[in-house]
């Protein structure tokens, strides 16, 4: 097929080299041109160590010409741009192709997940997502990685299926295309409480416990958006969890322990030099639990951090002394 792939981060470039090395025609659009001169003269990513892309994989920071004839578009770009990027898709394309999201987030003031957004401007049967636990580093070098994809449409959901399969990247269909987005988006503000926890170094007692009451937090903040609880259970949810509250090759964690470090939110963005979904999407999640009279105590805690100057240590002393209830799941 001929991919429209749009974002150059560490998991835009992984993913469009995926599909090269598995025989699409794959045009990788960024709006740095610096970048894309980068990529064209090395075929490395500067965040992917040695990694080279196929030679087959084109580059551009012209839209335009990434969208030419193409026969599906997928994204990896940011919370922040989807909506944007997408806004100049509908002005430049020839003709509605599937639209395949590969980011996880939910956007601000809003609530919509990013599925929803799409679905305003494009019919719902062409949209689709890839989620799951998944670093770029560890998919790029052929480890064993599971992850799930969704679509509206059951024959969309085939074909992410049947794009991204290799030997090494199994693809689980799930049909529930909220649950599998909510849960790889909100497994993001965990993750930089984690990142907190063990910078102020508090143990793994500690992080399983904002671990396991992250997931319920997600559990409950879901039945607004119309999740099945149990795909919270699988890949997209507990496993993605999982992957970014444990290794410190997720940015959401890194960020974190920053912030215990003692560094301002700016200074550990910096720092981190890759978008934090999980700084942005606590606001999200912040909103979603004010407006439905929902508690989440943790996503609060982080948005307190980042936007409302609040200490890390005082946000556990927080966390600590909340009531104690008998425990659901």
């Amino acid at each position: 097929m001929k991919i429209a792939y749009l974002g150059s981060g560490t998991w835009g470039f992984c993913l469009a080299s995926l599909l090269a090395n598995n025989g699409h025609e794959v045009t990788l659009w960024a709006r740095s041109k610096d970048l894309i001169s980068i990529l064209e003269k090395e075929k490395k990513h500067p965040k992917l160590g040695e990694f080279k892309a196929p030679d087959n994989l084109k580059f551009t920071s012209d839209l335009k010409t990434a969208l030419k004839e193409c026969d599906v578009v997928i994204e990896s770009v940011t919370s922040k741009g989807i909506r944007e990027v997408f806004s100049q898709v509908l002005k430049l394309w020839e003709k509605p192709v599937p639209f395949i999201l590969t980011s996880k987030g939910i956007e601000q003031k809003t609530g919509l997940l990013f599925p929803e957004i799409i679905a305003e401007k494009l019919d719902k049967d062409l949209i689709g997502c890839l989620s799951g636990p998944s670093h770029a580093e560890e998919v790029i070098a052929n480890l064993p990685t599971s992850v799930v994809c969704s679509a509206y449409s059951f024959q969309v959901m085939m074909m992410i299926q049947d794009l991204f399969t290799t030997p090494t990247f199994r693809i689980y269909p799930n049909s529930d295309l909220m649950g599998v987005c909510f849960g790889g988006a909100m497994k993001n503000i965990i993750a930089i409480a984690c990142g907190i926890s063990d910078g102020l170094g508090f143990g793994d007692n500690t992080k399983a416990a904002l671990m396991t009451r992250g997931l319920h937090e997600i559990r409950k903040l879901s039945v607004v958006k119309g999740c099945k609880e149990t795909t919270l259970n699988g890949l997209s949810g507990m496993g993605d969890l999982c992957v970014t509250c444990l290794s410190t090759l997720s940015r959401n964690y890194r960020f974190g322990s920053f912030l215990a470090e003692g560094l301002s939110p700016k200074d550990a963005f910096n720092k981190v030099g890759m978008a934090v979904e999980g700084a942005y999407t606590c606001v999200s999640a912040y909103e979603l639990g004010s407006v439905h009279k929902i508690a989440v105590p943790i996503s609060e805690a982080i948005y307190s951090i980042i936007y409302k100057d609040l200490n890390p240590k005082d946000a556990v002393k927080n966390l600590l002394t909340r009531s104690v209830k008998e425990e659901h799941l």
